[in-house]
């Protein structure tokens, strides 16, 4: 990487924030945080270590805001997708099929989001903001009539326990012959959640 001009006085945020997107792209070619490196991050920036370690104490510092950065504007873009759908049961869709792109478009990533050893010794608490808000779209399913009653709660649970796992398989046994991963995902909503199949909502 050609080396970086320095930032004009004041957009120091900047800088942080090229560091972080340089964080999220190797982090998801390399589908493990310990194998990143500070200096690796300030070569694809294109400034020195020590520019890197001015914003991050560590490189766990700089995983963790990494993931946070991204892991917020994954909230963004599934408030984004359920915000056309045409009722709750399309909003619970959209925002669990884009979920799955985007595990299937980033599986280095999801490994360090979901899998890695960052999670047993940092505070990821972020991620239960996701968590909350697909109970609530199943809560909103139920409220409309449109699903069974139930425990939403529990129900989430069991949809993001079916859901992670149809992932987690498939980036770490990518050899087996998997089904499509949004018929998968529709068959897991209509056995967990209880929604009508998608060629019954015609």
């Amino acid at each position: 990487t050609a080396p970086r001009g320095r930032n004009p006085r004041g957009q120091g945020e900047r800088l942080r924030a090229e560091i972080i997107d340089a964080a999220l792209r190797l982090l998801d070619d390399l589908a493990d945080d310990q194998a990143l490196s500070m200096r690796a991050v300030a070569r694809e920036v294109g400034v020195a270590a020590t520019s890197v370690y001015i914003h991050f104490a560590d490189r766990d510092a700089l995983v963790l805001a990494a993931l946070e950065h991204c892991h917020t504007d994954l909230q963004r873009a599934a408030k984004d997708a359920e915000s056309s759908a045409a009722d709750p049961v399309a909003a619970l869709r959209a925002r669990a099929t884009l979920l799955v792109a985007w595990s299937r478009e980033h599986p280095g990533l999801y490994k360090v989001l979901h899998e890695s050893t960052l999670n047993r010794r940092s505070d990821m608490s972020f991620k239960e903001e996701m968590a909350q808000h697909t109970t609530a779209a199943i809560r909103r399913c139920m409220d409309a009539g449109l699903v069974p009653q139930a425990d939403a709660a529990t129900v989430s649970l069991d949809l993001r326990t079916a859901v992670h796992g149809a992932v987690s398989l498939r980036v770490n046994q990518p050899e087996l012959p998997w089904p499509p991963l949004e018929d998968q995902l529709d068959r897991f909503l209509v056995k967990l959640v209880g929604v009508p199949p998608v060629a019954q909502e015609e």
